[in-house]
């Protein structure tokens, strides 16, 4: 069986090919600043690296250029379309809806639409990739997977918000969570290297978007990202946690309209709003070289984490490891020698020597006394995608 993934943001599509289930990866990639006339599209099989700059002026054309570049006769992977068996979909929310991984039907995509509300930035290039790939694809199965389900386990008195209780039943109003497809994988391998069922971890998703889970026993029981992708922790260009009572104070006291404060919260903030910078790799070599501001951020960003750790290891009732994952996770010392600092009275002791390492695989980083396990794992939500969907597929 060949199961395509495909995750489409609001300017790109990752994609991989998978033959499962020896889940071997036949081809992946990247399509980069769709919408421009310099869209980046690159490509990798065991045999060739593509790479080039071309204008993709939306999803459909990126998809359609994959499309193309799988069926090339010299360096493609596939003969005809009809070889991918299931498309499976990133979606990032599904709400009440959607608890578990989905075939996509009219009334699935309706729903999803529907939710776009909650996910703007998200869930509408994540339907688009559906609708284009029905077209591209037409006798494969589409199947969605959704962040929020993993999360749907986390019970009600931490889901619920305290608020009068008709606008959390009749408008959804709860925390979903997100990045489920990613703290379910590394949550799974950690269990494995563990060698346990019954554990308590806590995953630390670290990119452009942040968030941190509570997994006890394998299943979800928190998450720092809430009815949104915007609460908790600081992101790359998101605010996480404030007291909601500015929103009220910038629109009443200063004029500024809701929509513009919405844009300045999701688009303007974190770390960039902080730093005027966007990626953490400047903003780390900034901190180096004695900026002030960056070095703020990097404290603030690591603060907030450990916030969150301390919060999460009480609900736990203890602590069998922490996982870093994604992006900032998996490649920056920085951000996990300041967020281990000084938690030695929760069992968390860091190894410097260890530390020094972008992640190819699962790295432990932890020194030898250190009672809680500090875990690098590479994250793979194109291979949870892909498991969930053959799953779904053979059942």
């Amino acid at each position: 069986m060949q199961v395509l993934v495909l995750n489409s943001g609001s300017s790109s599509i990752k994609f991989q090919l998978f033959k499962m289930p020896e889940q071997d990866i036949l081809c992946s990639g990247i399509i980069e600043r769709i919408g421009t006339k310099k869209a980046k599209f690159k490509f990798k099989t065991s045999k060739h690296k593509i790479s080039e700059k071309s204008p993709i002026l939306n999803h459909k054309q990126g998809l359609e250029r994959l499309a193309n570049q799988l069926l090339d006769k010299e360096t493609g992977i596939i003969e005809k379309p009809e070889d991918i068996t299931v498309v499976g979909h990133r979606v990032v929310h599904g709400g009440r809806h959607f608890t578990d991984t989905t075939i996509v039907t009219d009334a699935v995509k309706k729903k999803i639409r529907e939710l776009s509300t909650l996910a703007p930035l998200h869930n509408p290039p994540n339907l688009e990739g559906i609708e284009v790939a029905e077209e591209i694809f037409p006798n494969a199965k589409q199947v969605a997977v959704f962040d929020t389900a993993f999360h749907q386990s986390i019970p009600e008195y931490a889901y619920k918000y305290a608020i009068p209780s008709k606008y959390c039943d009749d408008y959804g109003i709860r925390v979903y969570g997100f990045h489920g497809t990613s703290h379910k994988y590394v949550a799974k391998k950690a269990n494995t290297y563990l060698g346990k069922t019954k554990s308590n971890v806590i995953t630390i998703h670290l990119g452009n978007g942040c968030s941190i889970t509570a997994v006890k026993d394998g299943k979800s029981i928190d998450c720092s990202l809430g009815f949104s992708p915007i609460s908790g922790l600081i992101m790359g260009t998101r605010s996480g946690d404030i007291d909601t009572t500015i929103v009220f104070h910038l629109a009443s006291k200063h004029n500024i309209p809701y929509e513009d404060i919405n844009v300045m919260l999701q688009q303007e903030s974190g770390m960039y709003g902080l730093t005027g910078y966007s990626d953490l790799r400047d903003i780390e070599e900034q901190a180096a070289l004695g900026d002030k501001k960056c070095q703020l951020a990097l404290d603030m960003n690591a603060y907030r984490i450990k916030r969150f750790i301390g919060s999460y290891a009480a609900i736990l009732n203890g602590l069998d490891a922490i996982v870093f994952t994604a992006g900032i996770g998996e490649n920056s010392d920085v951000i996990r020698r300041l967020v281990c600092k000084d938690l030695d009275y929760l069992g968390i002791e860091l190894d410097f020597e260890k530390n020094n390492v972008r992640a190819q695989k699962l790295e432990e980083i932890n020194t030898e006394d250190s009672k809680v396990k500090v875990l690098v794992i590479p994250t793979n939500e194109e291979l949870e995608i892909a498991l969930e969907a053959m799953e779904l597929i053979n059942n």
